[in-house]
């Protein structure tokens, strides 16, 4: 009798963050996915979303981006998505259709939905690992940068400007977004 092996998956790390100005407001995300020391760098934005979207977001835009199952080490400085999945919400949440602990339904289904689905039918292995946001991490930071660089890029592309970019006398009388 014959048996068949699968080859080793890669292992691949894949950090992530999510920025949002203003909350719901213009968003971005960014991730960076490491393979044998190399880097790519993926990123975007969205309009009128919230932070939480955003992380959850950039986790599907680098799973979604890899070619064949692998095993993903995903770094994230979002607990509300590491504790999706280590401390089980994402479980309960699908058990009890879809409805919180107070029997809500849950922020954001439709993005987890699709990070399930992403998941399953590429067939990867995921760890999920809580780093320390905006600390001495250096994937982390450059993640930071690439969301708050997105929500730039939005600004920039829909003629909007940020308040600090305004000219001094005008910078006073715009409020926070």
């Amino acid at each position: 009798m014959t048996q068949t092996c699968e080859p080793a998956r890669k292992q691949v790390t894949l950090y992530t963050d999510g920025a949002c100005s203003g909350n719901p407001g213009p968003g971005g995300w960014g991730a960076i996915l490491s393979y044998r020391g190399q880097n790519r760098e993926l990123s975007g934005h969205m309009p009128n979303t919230t932070n939480n979207r955003m992380e959850v977001f950039a986790v599907i835009s680098g799973l979604g981006a890899l070619k064949e199952p692998c095993h993903v080490d995903v770094y994230s400085d979002s607990a509300y998505t590491v504790n999706a999945f280590n401390e089980h919400w994402i479980d309960n949440w699908q058990k009890n259709g879809w409805l919180n602990s107070e029997k809500k339904p849950v922020e954001n289904s439709d993005l987890w939905k699709l990070l399930l689905q992403i998941i399953r039918m590429k067939k990867h292995e995921i760890v999920f690992h809580k780093v320390k946001g905006h600390a001495e991490d250096p994937l982390n930071i450059r993640c930071d940068e690439l969301a708050r660089s997105a929500i730039k890029e939005y600004r920039r592309m829909n003629g909007e400007q940020e308040a600090e970019e305004l000219p001094p006398a005008q910078a006073s009388t715009v409020k926070p977004t």
